[in-house]
């Protein structure tokens, strides 16, 4: 008899406790009696067959590696894959039927998929043709829908409400109103956790669009009282009411084409032209992504992958492994793929929020 075969492999956007969650998975596989296959640079590994088998030795010691050692892409969709032509512009293909057919000669029993929203709504695709898949909630954004957290969320504003931490000093030195723009895509998580954990006057997230008018309020407000800077913690995506979000750079080849970026100097310039108050930027960008992982992220990774090896060894495929209530719960992937997790108005976070003074620009 063949011995069992696992594959696993990480896609989309890279976040700290990747390697914690491969480690995890891989141990307790290994333990017992499984072999390992590491697919590389995550769906395009199944598309174009890169994969390794993974020893003991390969994931000894990378619990506090920040990155992949599988490596990721976020534009590697096999039933919208993106070959780029001769004059550098994308034409999709289909290449589904092929990423299944490398899965299968691989003889493997289970792939474990490490991925965000789009990850794994790719993940529920293929599990509907046929490949038996565990999902693993990733991304730093934590707007994974079943799941109460997502690892790489926590370093992800621990680092954010580091950046914050620091702008302080010069905002109190210089007066000045500085605006510290954090990642999240459409969803506000991580600019509500920084933003009350650095303490910031006013915190713009996408959910709740903002009034301008509001803002300038606020810190004039400020200065009158002779607190003489204001410290602005704003989403990417946070957009003004009635208005849009700003777009850095539109990527066609992947799932997310549009990249985010910038709405901290165009609300830093409106705010100086109104207020006459010095006014400065910030933006955290990949920072957020990168570096080893805080304790909370290895732990949660940790015991995300050894429950992803549960689900396999119970055959409960199609499911991602959720934490709901701080228990580990089965989810289906069909209902991860409906869409994003938001902040809510109301979110209790939110609300001890506005009990201290803070404002969301409303």
């Amino acid at each position: 008899m063949r011995p069992k075969r696992i594959a696993i492999f990480t896609g989309g956007g890279d976040c700290s406790g990747l390697n914690a969650v491969i480690r995890a998975v891989a141990k307790k596989a290994m333990g017992e009696g499984y072999e390992v296959i590491g697919i590389e640079d995550g769906y395009e590994g199944l598309v174009k067959n890169k994969y390794r088998k993974l020893e003991n030795s390969d994931v000894s010691g990378i619990l506090a590696l920040g990155g992949t050692i599988l490596g990721t892409s976020n534009t590697a969709n096999p039933y919208r894959y993106a070959v780029q032509a001769k004059d550098c512009k994308f034409v999709f293909k289909d290449y589904s039927k092929t990423a299944i057919r490398n899965f299968k000669r691989l003889k493997a029993d289970a792939l474990v998929a490490i991925g965000g929203d789009g990850t794994l709504s790719t993940a529920y695709r293929l599990y509907e043709d046929g490949i038996p898949i565990v999902g693993v909630p990733k991304t730093i954004d934590n707007d994974i829908l079943g799941t109460d957290i997502t690892f790489g969320f926590d370093t992800a504003v621990w680092v954010a409400t580091e950046g914050i931490d620091r702008i302080h000093t010069t905002a109190q030195s210089h007066h000045r109103v500085m605006i510290v723009e954090v990642m999240g895509r459409t969803a506000g998580w991580i600019a509500l956790h920084s933003g009350v954990a650095g303490g910031g006057d006013i915190i713009l997230i996408p959910e709740i669009p903002y009034d301008i008018n509001s803002v300038v309020k606020k810190i004039k407000e400020r200065h009158g009282k002779g607190k003489r800077f204001s410290i602005i913690v704003i989403s990417e995506g946070a957009k003004p009411k009635g208005g849009d979000v700003v777009v850095k750079r539109m990527v066609r080849e992947s799932f997310e084409s549009i990249r985010l970026g910038g709405v901290s100097f165009v609300l830093g310039a409106q705010i100086e032209k109104m207020s006459c108050i010095e006014t400065r930027a910030v933006v955290m960008g990949h920072l957020q992504r990168g570096g080893s992982p805080t304790p909370f992220d290895r732990v949660l990774a940790t015991q995300l992958g050894t429950r992803a090896m549960d689900f396999v060894n119970e055959g409960a495929f199609g499911h991602m492994v959720a934490v709901r209530n701080n228990e580990f719960v089965k989810v289906t992937l069909r209902d991860v793929a409906k869409g994003k997790r938001l902040v809510p108005r109301n979110h209790p976070l939110v609300e001890s929020a506005r009990s201290v003074g803070t404002s969301f620009g409303e």
